[in-house]
């Protein structure tokens, strides 16, 4: 687990990783700069991470992106998919530097994702714990990724979840059903700031509320 002061320093190298990347006349690589900061030794380890940037006060998604397996030192991982949440995520406008001062930053860190073995829906449905695991879904070429965070946002239960995820992919819902499709479910150790470059706390996935109105994240 990473404590609240390397969550902290998570959560500020992400927003330093938006300011690199949304500056006027950005660096070739405006991630670089990530592996030379005195860190932590945590952020040498691979990990599997998402940035999420929520506009403040209203907390509308305006992008979500991140690497769902540990294929990057946490250092970079956390920089480029805070970059990319910035200006991939092409359900958003691209968010720009005068953008910054009304968006929070909030960085998930994950497990390394583990398979669901069933041979019913109901031993699928019974494995999910909603407001702990995330679920990667993947077959018939196409995969999709949901957080943790996302089924107590939108009231979901697990097959709900389950249901959701295939539609992420790109598949129908119940897609998960079948055998050549594969599910695997993971947790996320989740750091968010209050206010844009304020405050940063832990926030547990089940405490996530319900609001209708968002889009649902990555």
């Amino acid at each position: 687990m990473l404590s609240a002061e390397e969550g902290e320093v998570a959560v500020r190298l992400a927003r330093r990783a938006l300011e690199h990347g949304l500056a006027p006349s950005p660096p070739a690589d405006p991630t670089a700069f990530a592996a030379a900061e005195s860190l932590p030794g945590v952020f040498a380890e691979p990990r599997g991470v998402f940035v999420t940037l929520k506009r403040h006060p209203d907390g509308a998604l305006r992008g979500c992106i991140g690497y769902p397996l540990p294929v990057l030192p946490l250092r970079s991982a956390i920089a480029g998919a805070a970059v990319a949440a910035a200006v991939e995520d092409f359900r958003f406008r691209p968010v720009r530097a005068a953008d910054l001062p009304r968006i929070t930053v909030e960085v998930s860190v994950l497990t390394v994702p583990v398979p669901i073995r069933f041979t019913t829906p109901a031993e699928a449905i019974r494995a999910v714990s909603v407001g702990r695991d995330g679920l990667i879904v993947e077959g018939f070429g196409s995969s999709g990724l949901l957080l943790p965070q996302v089924a107590p946002e939108q009231g979901w239960s697990a097959e709900e979840l389950l249901d959701g995820t295939c539609e992420k992919a790109g598949l129908p819902p119940r897609a998960w059903r079948d055998p050549r499709v594969q599910v695997r479910r993971f947790e996320a150790e989740i750091f968010r700031e209050r206010t844009p470059a304020g405050e940063v706390v832990r926030e547990s996935p089940a405490t996530a509320t319900v609001d209708e109105r968002r889009e649902p994240r990555t």
